[in-house]
């Protein structure tokens, strides 16, 4: 019989009501705007959103907070959300005609590469808190700013060499946090 690790307690957020609605109050609005950015149809993403909430709250004993934040939890259940309601939506072309028009036009039209960045950028923030403040701070200056390893270096009061080894080594570490939160290139 194999061993079966014990499971860590729910947290928090997800163990009682006011728990719950302290998430929502903490998440919902950007998952509403992911959905409705997937989806096109703001009762649509409301109704995304309401799922989401449920789901997570039914598998609040699997949540993992080694694994992910619960905020990295709570998008990849809204993704899973949005493309069942899209396939959900794909079977059944008549529901489309109900979408509100003004909705649609100005929301982006798929899941596709809006959504998919997003989950990057939700992703590499998420592996960005767990390295060291030194190494986050030279790959968030010289990699997300775009600034120069002079004018980091300078602001930073640090020989551009050191500068650089942060760099390197903190793009190593970043790789290795990835590969444990499971997160491909």
């Amino acid at each position: 019989m194999a061993f079966l690790a014990p499971r860590r307690p729910a947290p928090p957020l997800l163990s009682t009501e006011d728990g719950v609605r302290a998430a929502y109050a903490a998440h919902g609005a950007e998952i509403y705007r992911l959905a409705l950015r997937g989806l096109g149809d703001a009762g649509v993403a409301q109704d995304v959103v309401q799922e989401t909430f449920l789901r997570a709250w039914r598998a609040r004993d699997r949540y993992d907070a080694g694994r992910a934040s619960l905020r990295t939890w709570l998008f990849e259940i809204a993704r899973n959300v949005v493309v069942d309601t899209q396939r959900s939506r794909a079977a059944r072309p008549w529901l489309r005609g109900l979408a509100d028009h003004e909705t649609l036009a100005a929301a982006a039209p798929g899941v596709g590469s809006g959504w998919d960045a997003a989950m990057r950028r939700i992703l590499l923030e998420e592996a960005l808190r767990r390295i060291g403040d030194d190494h986050r701070q030279a790959l968030e200056q010289t990699y997300l700013a775009d600034r120069s390893y002079p004018e980091v270096a300078a602001e930073l009061g640090i020989p551009e060499s050191t500068l650089r080894s942060r760099v390197f080594y903190g793009l190593k570490a970043l790789r290795v946090v990835m590969e444990e939160m499971e997160v491909t290139p």
